[in-house]
């Protein structure tokens, strides 16, 4: 386990302790196959990150850059990857055919939110997922009801295998471990936005909401659908520790 500061709260040494050791069953046993990390390089990715770096920074880390990204999160990507010595990050992204076909004008996401998300983050992944067996994501409990009852290790039914290291982390969790070690911080976070994901689609979060209030403002969509199956949240978990 990484060296801690003095004073680092054992609740959260409990969970880095934990984490690792499903990190390192994932990536340095190969327990669930080939295993990749999905990473949005978003507000508090870099948190999963470090952990991952420090089993092996040469992981498989798949970016989708969905071409409507906010330039602060492209030039976080670049900061992340210099700072934590990631070795293969592979960015993916739809097709300018694709886009020319389907959205010409860049405005799909005002009417048909579903599927501009579809084509350009779903199909993606899904794409660049084909050659692995198991993936692992940034998703935590507490950051919306639709996570709640998230499971450390969770079985989908394409057969893969999808591993979510940081389900119990709390908000405090992750701000303890950044500051615990330094760690760049996402610059719009300071501007009121504490999860980022399209420039199109993330508004920035008033005092007193949750934290995903900005995503899809004034619609009743929370999840972009990478983690649907047949268009609905699916967790048949492993048991909530994995």
């Amino acid at each position: 386990m990484p060296a801690l500061p003095d004073g680092t709260p054992f609740n959260l040494r409990e969970k880095i302790h934990e984490t690792l050791l499903l990190l390192r069953t994932a990536i340095a046993e190969r327990r669930f196959g080939h295993v990749a990390v999905v990473s949005s390089f978003g507000a508090d990715s870099a948190v999963l990150l470090h952990l991952v770096s420090q089993v092996d920074p040469a992981t498989p880390i798949v970016f989708i850059d969905t071409r409507m990204l906010f330039q602060e999160t492209l030039d976080h990507k670049a900061r992340l990857i210099r700072a934590l010595g990631l070795t293969d990050v592979r960015t993916v992204s739809p097709d300018g055919q694709h886009i020319r076909k389907l959205d010409p004008w860049g405005r799909l996401h005002l009417t048909q939110p579903d599927a501009c998300c579809a084509f350009r983050k779903t199909e993606v992944l899904n794409a660049a997922l084909t050659e692995f067996d198991a993936w692992i994501s940034g998703r935590k409990r507490h950051q919306v009801f639709t996570r709640s009852g998230l499971s450390q290790v969770e079985s989908q039914a394409n057969g893969k295998t999808k591993l979510n290291p940081l389900a119990d982390w709390s908000a405090e969790d992750l701000a303890n471990y950044a500051e615990a070690f330094d760690l760049p911080q996402h610059t719009l976070v300071d501007q009121g936005y504490p999860s980022i994901g399209c420039a199109s689609c993330t508004t920035k979060v008033k005092e007193g909401e949750d934290s995903r209030a900005g995503r899809w403002r004034g619609s009743a969509k929370v999840e972009c659908g990478i983690h649907f199956e047949n268009g609905k949240i699916v967790r048949s978990g492993a048991g909530s520790n994995g």
